[in-house]
């Protein structure tokens, strides 16, 4: 038997047979591209997040920093690739910063961003859901978060664009690898003057607040705040807007639930769940044993690339009935979209939020979503799945 290629059109456009093609017999086996160790049951991949001491987030690293980079990735100093303890030291920092208060005020300003896309989608009829509403959601709140002025959001999907695409551009692409290196400097450059800015003049925002936090006499350095913002805006843009995307897309695939959605709203949040683990954002995320160890009775030699396919544990069968239905309705049961454990992802709350106002929002002024076109193409990222594009039509409520 050939090694399944996660890269592969077929595999691209349809994962789901394949991930259970794996639970069933081969769990843990290695696959392309580049021999990684594939984890697919839930039971598994869980472990695997709670033992951080064995399977260490340094192994994201080779996506953020390969090699034919050829220079440092401030992206790589973030908390998401760092293991305890100097994790935990980083989470203690940036949970007083951003919480839960935080993603509380923020909403007016979502809310009013989704009634304006909303109305304009409305008055359009069709639009292509991803860059023209999904993208400006998400880049309008986390602007606002920071304190920025509008205009820069074209710069910040610019350069979200080129972040993501480190891990997957070729290293004999010399042209794309200038692009991201200048990328880079210019984020740096940024980010540097935006704290020096700060410190001259404190705000509410979420830099500035970054900024005063204190705990037991340590703070962040300008390199952990640096990170921590490239972070909310690469891994925040991306993984909301895919969210979002995926959302809209099964509205256009099972229409009833606009009108069950419209007439039980409380019923939204469990719609949001149901979408994150039967289409979650992040289908992959990768680790590297720190030294030879056994999971699902397969012996992972050190120093190992393990691919945790979490797109694949949120299908299993063993863990969720009837697995491969879309069921809002299904009980509440423990979820790896955003992650498990120390990682757990800092933004869910906030990506959360956002579903939930615009899906709130489009049920207010759409009666139907469609689909317009016969066949979708799909992103060629290994820890995401998303549609290149959804264009899509709206009927009026």
């Amino acid at each position: 038997m050939s090694r399944l290629n996660l890269f592969a059109p077929d595999v691209r456009e349809n994962p789901y047979p394949f991930y259970a093609e794996l639970r069933r017999n081969s769990p843990v086996c290695q696959v392309d591209p580049h021999g990684l160790w594939a984890v697919s049951r839930y039971d598994d991949i869980q472990a695997a997040l709670k033992n951080p001491q064995v399977f260490s987030s340094a192994g994201m690293r080779a996506a953020t920093e390969p090699p034919h980079l050829g220079r440092h990735n401030p992206l790589s100093d973030s908390p998401i690739l760092a293991d305890p303890p100097r994790h935990t030291q980083l989470r203690n920092l940036i949970n007083r910063s951003f919480t839960a208060a935080t993603v509380s005020s923020m909403e007016p300003h979502m809310r009013s961003t989704a009634a304006g896309l909303v109305d304009e989608l409305v008055r359009r009829r069709r639009a292509e859901f991803i860059s023209e509403f999904a993208c400006r959601a998400q880049i309008r709140a986390l602007v606002r978060l920071m304190g920025l002025d509008p205009s820069l959001e074209k710069q910040f999907v610019r350069w979200t664009v080129d972040m993501v695409s480190v891990g997957t551009t070729s290293p004999e692409d010399h042209a794309r690898l200038d692009e991201v290196r200048r990328t880079i400097d210019e984020m740096e450059t940024f980010m540097q003057e935006l704290l020096a800015s700060r410190r001259q003049r404190m705000g509410s925002d979420l830099v500035s607040e970054l900024l005063r936090t204190r705990v037991n006499d340590v703070v962040l350095t300008d390199k952990d705040v640096i990170a921590f913002l490239l972070l909310m805006l690469v891994a925040g843009l991306e993984t909301t807007e895919t969210l979002l995307t995926h959302m809209v897309l099964i509205l256009s695939q099972r229409p009833e639930w606009m009108d069950r959605l419209r007439a039980e709203p409380a019923l939204i949040p469990r719609f949001i769940e149901e979408v994150l683990r039967f289409e979650p954002p992040v289908h992959v995320t990768m680790r590297l044993t720190l030294a030879e160890t056994e999971l699902g009775g397969v012996r992972l030699p050190a120093h190992a690339m393990v691919a945790l396919l979490l797109g694949s544990g949120l299908r299993d069968e063993t863990r969720f009935q009837d697995a491969d239905r879309f069921d809002p309705a299904r009980p509440a049961q423990g979820s790896l979209a955003f992650g498990h454990g120390a990682h757990y992802c800092l933004g869910a709350l906030m990506a959360r939020t956002q579903a939930r106002i615009v899906m709130e929002e489009l049920l207010r002024r759409c009666r139907r979503i469609e689909l317009r076109t016969e066949r979708l193409e799909w992103n060629s990222a290994l820890n995401t799945r998303c549609p290149r594009a959804l264009p899509i039509e709206v009927l009026a409520a």
